[in-house]
């Protein structure tokens, strides 16, 4: 009976990879964890090589503003387009210049956000990070002035990941997150005297260029890329006007992890690191699931909409129960087992017990809300397809008010760990808004 019961389990795996999207997430997924154990690998050598120290603060904080960007406008593009390009695909339209349309407000957003980063980052650092040493802000400054141009690699490298991920090349496109890691990797064993505090910047640009190229040299093979002259049609001005409230809700959902590294930077030095190594684990759970789903789920999505509204809820409800019930089992495990992670994974030459003993409690509290959190971002990729982006900028400023006031309220009495705690209650409620919304949308059409 036994034997029965597992020949009918494997028949059922087999099954389900023969769906193309099943295989699909399998393929990402499996890519994505030996990409996130590799980036393990890396923080591993950065805390050995740097500990807890300003330097490691510095790059942390130069790092920050091409990040933001990265997050609010070029992913935000990104994840507009996809849906878009598919429907203009679907009605025979003109790809060519969907495509270069895409490109040149990429193109655009990127210097636009060089140049400003590099005229006001006094005043940003002024602000935001008042009282430091000078020596502080010119480590800073220098990384950043290194790390700036990256932000036109990223977003070349997003529209073309897009294409790919379309055209079901999720291999290709999930295999380009490889090089930033082996660059920086390469970086820090042999470049590491010769560049001195400045190792991280260039190994940030390095990598997103080698990232860049690797995704354009497969795009040409598998002629995806087709360029033409830039026009707007009906598709284009519909993602046009759904990319203020898309922006707006990247900003806002964005700005909650920035605002804990401003409350960070008010604390001793090595409170940003602290709170960036304790936030690794559970974003390694989250990232491996949602490249995995995520980057398959909206081109999914986008279709099923197109095709059988009804049934896109129903797939959405059934990833739902799936994700948040293995998610919980694995948090729980995960949890009782963080001392332990932690002090495997980091504990060695500059990082001390003292450091590990932060920085896991700091993970403890940060993995409570992955469930919630994964729950929230696979919500997101359906309503992103369905072009409900108003409600998502809605509720992105309900949690970057609360989470600025749960700030205020717990560095008073837990310090560093009060952030962490916020950022859990936050995504919590957050999470809870967007199923209430999401099945209240579902309720509409069954009307």
């Amino acid at each position: 009976m036994s034997f029965f019961d597992q020949k009918i389990i494997i028949d059922k795996i087999q099954i389900a990879f023969r769906n193309p999207v099943v295989k699909s997430m399998a393929t990402v997924a499996v890519i994505t964890f030996f990409i996130k154990a590799l980036a393990f690998y890396k923080e591993t050598i950065i805390a050995g090589t740097f500990g807890l120290s300003e330097i490691l603060d510095t790059f942390l904080v130069a790092v920050l503003v091409p990040s933001f960007v990265q997050s609010v406008f070029i992913s935000s593009l990104k994840n507009l387009f996809i849906p878009n390009y598919i429907v203009e695909l679907k009605n025979n339209g003109d790809k060519s210049s969907f495509q270069s349309f895409i490109f040149l407000i990429t193109l655009a957003v990127s210097i636009s956000s060089i140049i400003l980063a590099y005229f006001f980052v006094d005043f940003f650092l002024e602000f935001i990070f008042p009282g430091k040493s000078e020596d502080y802000y010119q480590l800073t400054k220098y990384q950043l002035y290194i790390i700036l141009p990256s932000l036109l690699f990223w977003g070349f490298s997003s529209v073309i990941s897009g294409l790919l991920e379309i055209e079901n090349r999720f291999l290709v496109s999930t295999l380009s997150e490889f090089f930033p890691l082996v660059t920086m990797l390469l970086f820090l064993f042999f470049l590491k005297d010769n560049l001195g505090d400045m190792v991280l910047a260039y190994g940030t640009l390095a990598g997103s260029v080698i990232g860049f190229i690797f995704l354009l040299y497969f795009s040409i093979k598998h002629k995806d890329l087709s360029l033409g002259t830039p026009r707007i049609n009906t598709n284009s001005s519909q993602m046009l006007k759904q990319l203020p409230p898309k922006i707006i809700a990247s900003f806002l959902s964005v700005m909650n992890g920035f605002i804990d590294k401003f409350f960070a930077g008010q604390l001793v030095v090595g409170s940003i690191a602290a709170l960036n190594y304790g936030n690794r684990v559970p974003a390694f759970g989250v990232t491996i699931v949602i490249m995995a789903l995520g980057s398959v789920l909206l081109p999914h999505f986008s279709r099923l909409v197109n095709e059988d509204l009804k049934s896109a809820y129903h797939y959405l409800f059934k990833i739902l129960k799936l994700v948040v019930g293995v998610g919980i089992i694995i948090t729980i495990i995960t949890i009782f087992s963080s001392d332990w992670i932690v002090q495997m994974w980091l504990e060695r030459n500059e990082f001390t017990h003292e450091d590990t003993l932060k920085v896991s409690t700091i993970q403890k509290i940060m993995l409570a809300n992955v469930p919630f959190y994964l729950c929230t971002l696979i919500i997101v990729k359906f309503l992103t397809s369905i072009n409900k982006n108003k409600f998502m900028a809605q509720i992105s400023f309900v949690n970057l008010f609360v989470n600025i006031i749960l700030n205020m309220l717990f560095i008073e009495h837990y310090g560093v760990f009060g952030l962490a705690l916020s950022t859990t209650l936050v995504l919590i409620i957050s999470s809870c808004f967007y199923f209430g919304f999401t099945y209240k949308q579902y309720k509409k059409i069954n009307i």
